[in-house]
């Protein structure tokens, strides 16, 4: 009978330290439970679309379209994870993608070289992100309103540069995705290397430097950085001219993925990469998210199309699948909230 006793109270005290440690985790990693679920989602719809398609879905080719499709969302969702940590937002990014694309597919027909042409591309979309960051930390305009303003000068700057598509010639930007690497099986573009480039360059940004710990501290408590004496100022605005240059990279890789540009390219894909950002994990009142978890969220999004064409269904369900994950991690970026303030 002590016997028993002792080897109860044994497995009761497993059990207490068990259950300390995940408590613990879920305190110090609660921040981070987002993005798993992101993960994990990812991995249910590989799982899922495998079952359903009956072997054909998981295969080299296929989740190396994820990347070479998605590229250019990839490097948008970067740029769009530094606003959103601030707490702002960044709606001009499609129009400022598809006016860089035109503006350098432009100065690529007139015959300038990609030398011109590029980091013409990239000063253009920082320019916009510098007026947008300027216009919500010097005047006071509501990020919203400020990058609604930012959206309309990027769509009315495309059409001026060109009505019509501008097909591209030059060898050195259809390189950027007619080249294929072979790593046995898999492929990649070298759109993917500089989406991927970008990611880890952020990571490093965002994690390792000053600059991106008073981005996560303006996004916590702007009110609190600026007391600790953090340059608040200077890295809201410079949050926004990331997403402007990330616009810009992402008009290049798009030019390049569809060997032209038009005016009308990237309508509602700023949305497509605030879905991306918020499903990866990045809270949208700020201070807590991962740019590796908006690369999941590009992930998962791809995912999704993917399946929806494999299997022939309306494009409309995307938006359908798309709105409900969006809604669901709402939902659970407010519990965290809740669970954090409860703790204070």
């Amino acid at each position: 009978m002590a016997a028993m006793t002792t080897t109860t109270a044994r497995a009761g005290g497993r059990a207490d330290r068990a259950s300390s440690r995940v408590q613990t985790f879920l305190s110090r990693h609660g921040g981070m439970m987002p993005t798993f679920a992101a993960a994990l989602i990812l991995v249910l719809l590989f799982i899922g679309a495998e079952a359903f398609l009956r072997g054909d879905f998981i295969k080299p080719l296929t989740i190396s379209n994820l990347l070479i499709n998605n590229a250019y969302l990839l490097v948008l969702a970067v740029g769009m994870t530094f606003v959103i940590l601030t707490g702002g937002i960044d709606l001009s990014v499609g129009s400022v993608m598809a006016f860089t694309g035109m503006l350098g597919a432009k100065l690529l027909a007139d015959g300038l070289p990609v030398a011109i042409a590029i980091p013409a591309m990239l000063l253009g979309g920082a320019a916009i992100g510098l007026f947008i960051g300027i216009l919500v930390q010097y005047f006071g305009v509501q990020p919203f309103i400020a990058s609604l303003a930012g959206l309309f000068l990027g769509r009315g700057l495309a059409f001026i540069v060109s009505l019509n598509s501008i097909k591209v010639e030059d060898p050195a930007v259809l390189w950027l995705q007619s080249t294929r690497w072979k790593l046995g099986d898999w492929v990649v573009t070298p759109t993917g290397i500089i989406a991927l480039a970008t990611v880890a360059i952020a990571a490093f940004v965002l994690h390792l430097t000053r600059f991106g710990r008073t981005i996560y501290a303006i996004g916590g408590s702007e009110q609190s950085a600026r007391l600790m004496g953090l340059k608040v100022g200077r890295a809201k605005v410079g949050a926004y001219v990331i997403s402007g240059t990330c616009a810009g990279l992402a008009g290049l890789l798009l030019t390049a993925y569809a060997n032209s540009s038009y005016p009308r390219n990237g309508i509602g894909t700023e949305l497509d990469a605030i879905a991306a950002v918020v499903i990866g994990g990045t809270l949208l009142t700020g201070g807590r998210g991962y740019v590796l978890g908006s690369m999941i969220g590009v992930f998962v999004y791809g995912t999704i199309k993917t399946i929806i064409n494999f299997m022939g269904a309306e494009q409309a369900w995307m938006q359908i699948i798309v709105g409900a994950l969006l809604l669901l991690f709402i939902v659970v970026q407010r519990a965290i909230v809740a669970r954090a303030e409860g703790r204070r």
